[in-house]
């Protein structure tokens, strides 16, 4: 069977021609049909050839998301929730064509509260515009998938990313959705309350959904404070496995790493060619620690003794937030980095 027949499925002409009818009238020039906005919203870095929508709606409210939803479900048409188009998966081609939900406008904080460490968002803010948003508060939102996606996008997708060891994923971090599901209602799947034991966890079975099981129109999030100290490290092995070793005796001996990411020969090379940097072609470690000034130092200090153990002789660190910011800045090019050096 050809990729093609896979990803590919009958339109619906009649129906996305009724659908698009009514949501003009509803939505007005909220709803564009031209080609460079299809075209726009029905490719990203995926591998997957175009697949447009036939019609891109610019959600401004909730009631816009559920007005799309309505009239999608009467004519059975799909419907393609679109953050920012960063994911790689290809999910926000429409190979049955469709109507795609920007949520570049539903980008509005809805509330912080910074005693009980969460936040309400909409789902087109971006998890860097929260972080500048929250930075007075002493606080910050700490997944990071590398680009800067959409938080509801996140959501969908269960988005891990570089601070995952220390903080979790998508799945640890968010304690409610409000969605728009199948029939055009909004429901909410949890409250505040951090411990719960009633009902149904829906707010687990929504977050990584990808939309299937409803539209997202709002998330509310877990914060983290601020550390005091952030420092930074590379370090490199004669072997894929060392560095894999070094890793699963930090995490044994409780060594509270933020930051661990693994990158190979081959990666490396492609980051030195794409970064401009002179890493040794070798598997390395990228490392982040988190804490007081004297607790980040320790941990450091303990993951480099564990490193010697593993044959690494080579274990630099830095506090330096322009050195440290070029590091991870490598690292979250590394998609871009493979690709120049594989086209």
């Amino acid at each position: 069977m050809a990729l093609k027949d896979v990803v590919a499925g009958k339109r619906n002409e009649e129906g996305i021609a009724s659908a698009l009818a009514v949501l003009k009238q509803q939505l007005g020039d909220r709803l564009q049909t031209g080609q460079a906005f299809r075209e726009q919203h029905g490719h990203t870095t995926t591998y997957l050839t175009l697949q447009a929508p036939d019609g891109v709606v610019f959600a401004e409210s909730a009631d816009d998301v559920k007005a799309v939803v309505k009239v999608c479900s009467q004519y059975r048409v799909p419907v393609i929730p679109f953050g920012t188009g960063s994911s790689l998966e290809g999910q926000v081609n429409a190979p049955s064509g469709g109507i795609c939900i920007d949520f570049s406008r539903m980008n509005r904080i809805i509330e912080v509260n910074a005693e009980d460490l969460d936040v309400t968002v909409e789902p087109g803010v971006t998890r860097e515009d929260l972080n500048v948003y929250l930075r007075d508060t002493g606080l910050f939102f700490p997944i990071d998938p590398g680009a800067n996606a959409s938080i509801g996008g996140m959501a969908s997708t269960r988005a891990s990313g570089t601070n995952a060891v220390r903080y979790g994923t998508m799945k640890d971090n968010v304690l409610a959705v409000t969605a728009v599901v199948a029939n055009g209602e909004e429901i909410r799947t949890a409250r505040r309350a951090r411990k719960s034991s009633a009902g149904y966890d829906l707010t687990r079975l929504f977050v990584g959904a990808e939309g299937t099981l409803g539209v997202i129109t709002s998330v509310t999030l877990r914060l983290q404070g601020i550390p005091e100290k952030i420092a930074g490290g590379v370090c490199t092995f004669d072997s894929i496995k060392a560095a894999c070793d070094a890793v699963i005796m930090t995490i044994q001996m409780g060594v509270p790493v933020a930051r661990i990411e693994l990158l190979d020969e081959v990666q490396v090379r492609a980051c030195n060619a794409y970064s401009g940097l002179n890493y040794a072609e070798k598997p390395t470690l990228f490392l982040e620690f988190h804490g007081t000034e004297e607790t980040a130092a320790l941990q450091s200090q303990q993951f480099a003794e564990i490193a010697a153990e593993c044959g690494s002789i080579d274990f630099r660190w830095t506090s330096d937030a322009a050195e440290r910011n070029k590091l991870w800045k490598a690292r979250h090019d590394a998609y871009w980095a493979s690709r120049a050096l594989a086209p």
